[in-house]
């Protein structure tokens, strides 16, 4: 019965120093409101076509929250770089939101989908980790989401859970709860994607050890959302798994170098990995023909080599509405 009350009595003091921290982490860091300068429209003006439509959706994260300028946005450097890479004219239609959480896919999924993309790209879960949403239900949601997306001829690329850990307004011991909670998320989503079809990029800490190393540079003034050159960073991660997906990438790049830490393993332990290396890209593969092994789906683990970053471009947007401008597509707008 002691035992029993003082571990009872350690579990009350536990949560109630978790709840106060949480408290003090929310008050610094704030409620995002508004909504950032919307990125959706043309890139690539000049380039040749058809012009590639791309569907980017998820949190602020995706959204850009923070930034003043659309070409500070994560979407206006996605099609910026998706442009240059490819040679392309890029449409890009973004239906992110602040705050959105994986029970929100559904609808944006159901307005991404009206353009018919061919590739979408989607960020999201650190909102399902600080609202305490249950893991399988966000992993499910994203799994439901990425297999919609795959019927309908769509390559899906996603971003998995940033690391929470990093962010400097969360205290410890809720600062290593959190690490863990956001990573094994991250990891419960890669498998779901995968088997769902689509493909995985970690964000891990949204590139953990710069964004570590520079704090005051890579998270903007509310020390939880990424700052205007931490949007640059997140983009130039997500690039080249968006160029890969599109079938534009270097052949050099098809092929796991050791080197760069970079295998074929069984998902389980590939999600597990990823987790804990910013920038990983996991997808599926085969080994002697077969796609599955003892231990689950076979998969490679890449680490993308990063694009040279190139010029952000203004998005150029149709006068129209937007159900004109998507009917209108792939043709360059009036």
């Amino acid at each position: 019965m002691l035992g029993g009350g003082g571990l009872l009595g350690a579990s009350v003091t536990a949560y109630g120093v978790l709840r106060a921290e949480a408290i003090m982490a929310r008050r610094q860091i704030g409620n995002a409101t508004g909504e950032p300068p919307s990125a959706t429209g043309w890139y690539g003006k000049g380039r040749p076509g058809p012009a590639l439509k791309v569907a980017l959706l998820g949190d602020s994260s995706a959204a850009g929250y923070g930034v003043s300028n659309v070409q500070q946005t994560p979407g206006a450097h996605l099609a910026s770089g998706l442009a240059e890479g490819a040679d392309r004219r890029v449409y890009l239609r973004s239906v992110a939101f602040v705050g959105a959480q994986t029970r929100d896919l559904a609808a944006q999924i159901d307005q991404a989908l009206r353009m018919e993309p061919h590739a979408a790209v989607i960020l999201i879960g650190a909102n399902d980790v600080t609202h305490s949403r249950l893991p399988s239900e966000s992993v499910r949601l994203l799994r439901e989401g990425v297999t919609r997306l795959r019927a309908a001829g769509t390559e899906v690329v996603v971003g998995t859970c940033p690391d929470l850990g990093t962010v400097e307004p969360i205290m410890p011991p809720l600062k290593q709860v959190a690490r863990v909670l956001s990573r094994r998320l991250a990891a419960q989503q890669t498998v779901a994607v995968i088997e769902a079809g689509g493909r995985t990029v970690s964000l891990g800490s949204i590139l953990g050890p710069e964004f570590a190393a520079t704090p005051k540079v890579l998270f903007g003034p509310d020390r939880f959302h990424p700052s205007v050159a931490g949007y640059s960073s997140l983009a130039s991660v997500l690039l080249p798994s968006v160029l890969a997906s599109v079938g534009v990438i270097p052949f050099e790049d098809l092929v796991p170098e050791l080197a760069r830490g970079e295998t074929v393993l069984p998902i389980s332990e590939a999600a597990a990995a990823a987790a804990k290396m910013p920038g990983t890209e996991i997808d599926a593969t085969s080994v002697a023909g077969d796609t599955h092994g003892v231990r689950g789906a076979w998969v490679q683990l890449r680490r993308r080599r990063r694009q040279p970053e190139t010029d952000v471009e203004t998005p150029a947007r149709d006068e129209g509405s937007a159900e004109r401008t998507e009917a209108r597509l792939p043709d360059e707008p009036v």
